[in-house]
């Protein structure tokens, strides 16, 4: 639920910047492929403001070590309906991560299917995960919340960042992505010549469980934040790169 503060910096970045490409990881990735199938702001924003029942999930009896304790099919009709809405109108891709192996993988349109934007969302532990072509994946932010690397591996050279998460929410949550990430022989590199900006809020924007549970409140909040936060580097972004 931390993603409505990307819907709401996308507000204010669509007005000064043009994307040729987009690279996401978990809700990223889904928030970033409507906006590259041409979803305005304001339609991104009523989506997310009108989640009801979707985004009110229920707990469950994990039946399997890949199994999550939240059922979420709510959720999941709401991440198909994104991505049967919308088609990419540019290069779009996301990341998700191999649950075997520790190592992410990077799938790029038109070679995406509901099943990569599930995947990527698919938190360890919360919801189940999912195979595609005989391989587990899982949340595609497990080994890097922003997959920055991801975009100048497929040839950036100037990146406007949102980050929605400036830590890992809570302590289990924390010794877990750390315990994980040095398993992973990954370590995510950044080209010193890639030019960023990023959008980021200055400190986590709840707590673990306001993550999971759709509360219209904070989402309104949330958008508002993201959106305030990109216009106070409106300027950054418009010396960054070239103005629409």
């Amino acid at each position: 639920m931390y993603g409505a503060y990307q819907v709401g910096a996308w507000k204010t970045l669509a007005g000064v910047f043009s994307p040729e490409l987009v690279v996401g990881a978990s809700i990223g990735a889904v928030n970033g492929w409507a906006i590259a199938g041409g979803c305005g702001p304001q339609e991104l924003i009523d989506r997310w403001m009108n989640l009801g029942e979707a985004g009110r999930l229920r707990w469950k009896f994990p039946r399997g070590p890949l199994r999550g304790v939240i059922e979420s099919e709510g959720i999941q009709a709401v991440i198909r309906d994104i991505y049967e809405s919308y088609r990419p109108r540019l290069r779009y891709a996301l990341v998700l991560t191999d649950l075997v192996t520790l190592q992410p993988h990077i799938f790029e349109a038109p070679e995406v299917t509901f099943e990569h934007l599930l995947a990527t969302t698919a938190i360890v532990g919360i919801f189940d995960q999912v195979r595609i072509g005989g391989r587990v994946y899982s949340d595609g932010g497990l080994l890097s919340a922003v997959p920055v690397w991801a975009a100048a591996q497929l040839g950036a050279t100037e990146a406007l960042v949102v980050n929605v998460l400036p830590e890992t929410p809570g302590l289990i949550a924390k010794t877990f992505v750390r315990a994980v990430r040095v398993m992973s022989r990954f370590r995510p590199q950044t080209p010193p010549g890639l030019k960023l900006v990023e959008v980021a809020p200055a400190r986590l924007l709840g707590p673990p469980l306001d993550s999971l549970y759709w509360n219209k409140d904070n989402t309104g909040n949330w958008i508002r934040q993201g959106e305030q936060d990109a216009l106070a580097i409106k300027h950054s972004i418009a010396n960054c790169f070239e103005a629409k």
